[in-house]
């Protein structure tokens, strides 16, 4: 099944018109330009023409036009035509692209890293490199998830000799950056950060290789140097913490200086680092618009206080700022959230929660509804859950509020109701989970689907009258500016139902 999330993935991206190191042939350049045409053409010869030509790549004894094929089924969400495809991939070409990533998932589901290398090792002789070298997706990062997939559980199992072995086995350079981030980030965890410094910069270095066209402007190439912000960022938080200052203060400013847009956590780090050099006057410039955003964690809170004492020279006048400061905040996000306020009729649905009790959207008209469209894999849903609980816990004795987490676009598992319940039982929250599952043919979460969302997590405010007045994707910020975002649409799609 990982495997298989994989092809998906490379699908999309291909679809999108993304990376690829393996040039296609011309001719199968032109046709994918021409079905590029008909698949954005309304017109019904135009359908019948691609739907003819797509049957055609289909039956055809080259693989990578059956590949072809699948990323247009897969733009035009025809599940079954795609799923038909894979099994005939299978069927015809045993020792072909999909039989050899049908076969990589054995890297992934070892369980240690002794048996992630014997799964690997028995895959690449059976399905060794060289024999792809001409395929229509980048053969040498198919190779690089398995590899990464074996250093990063060896970095796990603290065998740091394996996990930098295998690391040097990846092949393709635009994904180096990726591998090496995520190994990174594992000796960080453990406390290695020796090793994690190492590789931090090795990410960082292989994306900044990519920036400004150095690499050409292909898909792999702008993937690649996409990552240099983040991966500075990353650099200068282990700067940091080896208490290399100076070192960290440099990564820091270019992190600072990409962000477009007011990010608390680098300007919280971009603080420390100015207070580690004793430049407080610099912090406290650096961390103030944090506060005044309202999205300042408690730590970040007391930390300012700290240098508005080093630089103020007592706590004198503190409270009252502060008071000043949340004043206006508040005020600030009321103007904003009554120009974002919107009027939309929200899509019904009646989903079994994670007992299998029935819950119906009408059934919760003259409430206040909010949803949270979350999964069990998603990073931003989870670190979303503390503010989310806090607010269910503000709005628990408001019988016109009800909360509903919605589990939606599994990934990877036969079991995604028992996953989500027991990822939800483990944290300890009481939150009502309800189940958006597959559409055993079409393949699709309907419900997540009818709410147009691209992205999770995703929020929305629906009044008593049954439509939609805010919207949210993503997560950003401390879990206090987090509620307050939240308790102020709750009181505004009451007050305007």
């Amino acid at each position: 099944m990982k495997n298989y999330i994989t092809k998906l993935g490379m699908l999309a991206a291909l679809a999108a018109g993304g990376y690829s190191a393996n040039a296609q042939t011309a001719p199968a350049d032109t046709t994918a330009k021409m079905l590029n045409r008909l698949v954005t053409s309304t017109n019904a010869a135009d359908k019948a023409t691609l739907n003819a030509k797509l049957a055609s790549l289909g039956a055809s004894n080259n693989e990578n036009d059956l590949i072809l094929a699948e990323q247009f089924y897969y733009r035009m969400k025809n599940s079954k035509s795609m799923d038909s495809l894979y099994a005939e991939q299978l069927k015809r070409f045993p020792n072909g692209i999909a039989a050899r990533n049908n076969v990589q998932k054995t890297v992934f589901e070892a369980k240690t890293g002794a048996a992630k290398e014997a799964a690997y090792n028995k895959w690449v002789a059976t399905y060794p490199p060289e024999k792809f070298k001409t395929g229509t997706i980048d053969d040498g990062v198919v190779y690089d998830y398995a590899t990464s997939a074996v250093a990063q559980q060896y970095a796990e199992e603290k065998n740091t000799a394996k996990a930098i072995e295998f690391i040097n086995k990846l092949r393709a350079d635009f994904w180096k950056g990726n591998a090496y981030s995520g190994l990174a980030g594992t000796f960080r965890k453990n406390g290695d950060l020796a090793n994690a410094e190492i590789y931090a910069r090795k990410a960082m270095e292989n994306a900044f290789s990519y920036m400004d066209g150095k690499k050409g402007d292909s898909g792999a190439a702008k993937f690649s140097a996409s990552g240099y912000p983040s991966l500075t960022s990353t650099y200068a938080d282990i700067l940091f913490e080896r208490k290399k200052y100076g070192e960290a203060l440099k990564y820091s400013e270019i992190a600072f200086k990409s962000s477009t847009t007011l990010n608390p956590r680098l300007n919280y780090r971009y603080a420390q680092i100015l207070m580690g050099l004793n430049r407080n006057q610099e912090a406290y410039d650096k961390l103030e618009p944090v506060i005044k955003s309202g999205r300042a964690t408690p730590e970040m809170v007391s930390v300012f206080k700290t240098l508005y004492r080093k630089v103020k020279g007592s706590e004198a006048g503190f409270d009252a700022y502060a008071a000043a400061i949340r004043k206006s905040y508040l005020e600030n996000l009321s103007k904003t959230l009554t120009r974002d306020m919107i009027k939309e009729q929200a899509p019904g649905f009646t989903l079994s929660d994670v007992n299998g009790k029935q819950v119906s959207l009408q059934e919760l008209r003259g409430k206040v509804v909010v949803l949270d469209f979350w999964a069990t894999w998603c990073g931003p849903c989870k670190a979303s859950f503390p503010a989310m609980q806090m607010a269910v816990n503000k709005y628990q004795s408001d019988p016109n509020v009800k909360f509903l987490f919605i589990h939606t676009w599994e990934r990877g598992t036969e079991t995604p109701t028992k996953d989500a319940a027991d990822y939800i039982k483990g944290k300890k929250y009481t939150f009502d989970v309800l189940m958006d599952l597959k559409d055993a043919q079409t393949k699709e979460n309907k419900v997540v689907s009818s709410y147009k969302v691209n992205g999770i997590p995703a929020k929305f405010v629906i009044d008593t009258q049954g439509n939609i007045r805010f919207k949210l994707t993503g997560f950003d910020g401390s879990d206090e500016a987090a509620v307050d975002e939240l308790s102020m649409m709750i009181d505004m799609a009451k007050a305007n139902s």
